[in-house]
């Protein structure tokens, strides 16, 4: 078992581009509880089985296996209610600490978010000049809400007179 302790980012400009290629990742959701999820994700040429429990906004009690990347293929295609989220992650380091950005594509195409994870939930650490509003405590962000609730239908809803 692991403890994942993480602080999620709005992405604010691309003047992170470049400095890395990405993964592909595609990954989608068995379960579902409030503050818990069983995830299949493939991510490159491997795949994963993940249940991950939050504690709080901040850390995550995270267990995770590779499987096949075939199992996870045909989880994703057979056993998955809703769409994989696909993203493009890229580990960009800065400051001494490694980033990760996730470029989604797809239903949440646009929405560009990068990752830190920590030691411990008081750590400190520098903010690179592409990160912008803190949106760690905003469930939106996480992606098994994405999932259900694609980042292109917010915008639609946003458009919507009310």
């Amino acid at each position: 078992m692991a403890i994942e302790i993480e602080r999620r980012f709005l992405v604010v400009d691309d003047s992170w581009r470049g400095q890395t290629s990405g993964i592909l990742y595609r990954q989608g959701y068995l379960y579902f509880k409030e503050d818990g999820v069983l995830r299949i994700r493939i991510a490159g040429e491997k795949g994963f089985i993940t249940v991950k429990v939050r504690e709080n906004d901040l850390s995550t009690l995270e267990y995770e296996y590779e499987i096949p990347k075939e199992d996870a293929e045909d989880m994703l295609a057979r056993l998955c209610e809703h769409t994989p989220v696909e993203k493009i992650r890229y580990r960009i380091s800065y400051a001494g600490l490694i980033w990760e950005v996730d470029e989604f594509r797809g239903a949440n195409e646009g929405l560009v978010v990068a990752e830190i994870e920590l030691e411990d939930e008081k750590q400190k650490f520098d903010l690179p000049p592409w990160a912008g509003k803190e949106v760690t405590d905003q469930k939106k962000y996480l992606n098994a809400y994405l999932y259900k609730n694609p980042f292109n239908n917010w915008r639609l809803e946003a458009k919507q007179p009310y």
